[in-house]
């Protein structure tokens, strides 16, 4: 009997997303132990990582980060496949999408700022829809926009500005 092997080549861009994957997996694992005062209220810290992978290597590479870290910190935290992780990637996805449309914005307005902030609006809009249209079947689900809204700006600021802090401070990017 012979035996077959597949291998798969291992690319800068993999060890890296890795990487990357790997920092937002510990900020989201970490952000799970901050008491915060209202439950679904974050500070999304893993965002962070996201906007500095977008500006510097692009949307698939912040894709593959941000789905790697939905299910690593799901799996850690014991909410895979619960409703939290679908609310988490549901958010997650539809951030992304927005980011997709936000990098096009002329860069001259449009930054890490604005765009973690268009993120976090994303983010809690997914969750929201999930939300309404699965777990609760009820409109009164909306009044927690005007919340979720002003985190959005204020844990959205914060985000871009520590982004764009350490896109200031890394060294330039080499291929």
């Amino acid at each position: 009997m012979t035996r077959s092997t597949i291998e798969l080549p291992v690319t800068a861009a993999d060890q890296r997303v890795a990487r990357y994957a790997a920092a937002a997996i510990v900020l989201s694992v970490a952000e799970a132990a901050i008491p915060m005062p209202l439950p679904g209220v974050k500070p999304g810290l893993g965002n962070i990582i996201t906007l500095v992978v977008l500006a510097r290597w692009g949307w698939r590479e912040a894709a593959w980060v941000v789905l790697l870290r939905v299910a690593a910190a799901s799996l850690l935290l014991g909410q895979f496949l619960a409703p939290g992780f679908f609310l988490s990637l549901s958010g997650a996805l539809t951030s992304l999408l927005v980011l997709g449309g936000a990098m096009h914005l002329p860069r001259r307005w449009f930054g890490p700022v604005s765009q973690s902030v268009l993120a976090a609006f994303g983010h809690f809009s997914g969750q929201l829809l999930v939300a309404r249209l699965w777990l609760v079947p009820h409109e009164g689900v909306f009044y927690l926009v005007p919340v979720f809204a002003l985190a959005a700006v204020v844990f959205g600021t914060v985000n871009g500005l520590v982004a764009a802090r350490l896109l200031h401070e890394l060294p330039p990017r080499a291929a």
